[in-house]
């Protein structure tokens, strides 16, 4: 307000030496007037009389001084205010433009918004057939029974598993004891084996050395020959008992052989029921970690029916007019594609591009004086941020300037500036009005 008034006061001083340059520019008319006849009088009375040289009037030389000290005053005012500013007029409104688009594919059923009207947040702008989104919900509840009785079906086979592994460890563990039991009376029998054998070698080595004795006593009839016989006969009985028990020492020796073997195997199974006991039990409990994230996986999918189903209303996320209306009743639409285009009016601000030298003392929070073209109306704001880059530089296609033909231009850079709150006539503004900004930089 300040500034206004110091802009009232300079135009209204301006004014006033104006008015008084012209009463003395008549005044000095008038002058000349009666000074050109009182000069014609005297010409007319003095014809005769030699011409003299006129003089200026002092009146004019002192109009002519007066005015070049005004002007000069008003220049040097003018540019000592000029400077306190920096305005432009390449600047418009801007703001938020929100794109509505279809989340699901479907066709739309209503379409419930026209262009320029008021929506919003919350406002279902068109509906979409809910029926294969309906279809896409019960399947993904079924899927989702379907994985939840699946995972009751496969929780018990845990414990029974525990059990059987217990039972197989036990199981082998007596196997393993029997085994043991039974090499134990393989090596005793073998044993008992080896000392008949020993036991008939010496019987057999006795009633041989009998029958040596025998001979020669029987050659000469000094004992009857019956005996002889009886003494060979028990010699042959004793070494075919030799033999037998040394057959029995070696079918022993393969049982003893044969009993450890089937230790060993008894081990072997033991030892591996022991280890695949507990793999047993981790595969059915990973089996149940499955069914557990299957149902994670169905319930989802049932979620994300749900949110599907809850998409075919497209709804206003935000306050504002409908810019432009794309859809029509019939029409089919995939995900992402464009429905409805929104403009927020509660949200505004003001792209101001000035020139790269305007922007010397300029800085955020500075007061701006806004013009309106299409409202023809003043608003205050303030200087929100300064540009990251210039306008050239963040172009679709910006200069490259690393070329034999560079030719200095002065960059234009856009400064954000807010209008301030609860002023008259801010429900008018639209994006892309025409504005031209004053930034009081002093």
């Amino acid at each position: 307000m300040a500034n206004d008034r110091m802009t009232y006061a300079s135009e209204h001083e301006i004014e006033e030496l104006r008015e008084e340059i012209r009463h003395l520019r008549e005044e000095q008319q008038k002058g000349r007037a009666e000074e050109k006849k009182e000069d014609d009088k005297k010409s007319e009375d003095n014809e005769q009389k030699p011409e003299e040289p006129k003089k200026p009037h002092p009146l004019r030389k002192i109009l002519l001084i007066i005015l070049v000290l005004v002007v000069v005053a008003a220049g040097i005012a003018y540019w000592l205010y000029s400077r306190q500013f920096e305005d432009t007029d390449d600047a418009q409104v801007d703001g938020h433009i929100n794109a509505i688009t279809a989340r699901v594919s479907g066709t739309l059923t209503g379409v419930y918004v026209e262009e320029n009207q008021f929506v919003k947040a919350g406002q279902v702008l068109a509906d979409l057939d809910p029926r294969d989104s309906k279809v896409a919900l019960a399947v993904a509840q079924s899927q989702l029974a379907q994985a939840q009785a699946q995972s009751q079906a496969q929780r018990p086979n845990v414990p029974v598993t525990e059990t059987n592994t217990r039972t197989a460890i036990a199981t082998a563990a007596g196997d393993v004891t029997n085994a043991e039991a039974a090499v134990a009376a393989a090596d005793h029998n073998y044993e008992a084996a080896l000392a008949k054998v020993s036991e008939s070698e010496a019987n057999s080595a006795k009633a041989q050395a009998d029958v040596e004795r025998y001979r020669p006593l029987a050659e000469k009839d000094e004992v009857p020959r019956e005996q002889f016989d009886q003494v060979v006969a028990n010699a042959k009985a004793l070494a075919a008992a030799v033999a037998a028990n040394q057959a029995t020492a070696k079918a022993a020796a393969r049982e003893a052989d044969q009993a450890r073997a089937q230790l060993t195997q008894a081990q072997q199974r033991a030892e591996e029921a022991s280890q695949n006991a507990p793999r047993q039990v981790e595969m059915q409990k990973a089996n149940v970690a499955v069914r557990q994230a299957a149902i994670q996986t169905a319930r989802a999918q049932l979620d994300q029916a749900r949110l599907n189903l809850s998409y075919v209303k497209i709804q206003s996320p935000v306050n504002g007019i409908v810019a432009k209306r794309s859809a029509e009743v019939g029409q089919h639409v995939e995900p992402g594609q464009q429905v409805v285009l929104i403009t927020q009016i509660d949200d505004l601000w003001v792209t101001a591009n000035f020139k790269e030298t305007q922007l010397r003392r300029m800085s955020p929070g500075q007061s701006v004086r806004l013009h309106v073209d299409a409202l023809k109306a003043d608003f205050d704001g303030y200087v929100e941020s300064l540009p990251a880059a210039s306008g050239a530089i963040t172009s679709l296609l910006p200069p490259e300037n690393a070329t034999g033909n560079f030719v200095k231009v002065v960059q234009r850079l856009p400064v954000r500036i807010r209008f301030k709150p609860n002023q008259n006539g801010l429900d008018r503004l639209r994006p892309g009005m025409s504005v031209e900004p004053k930034v009081r930089v002093e």
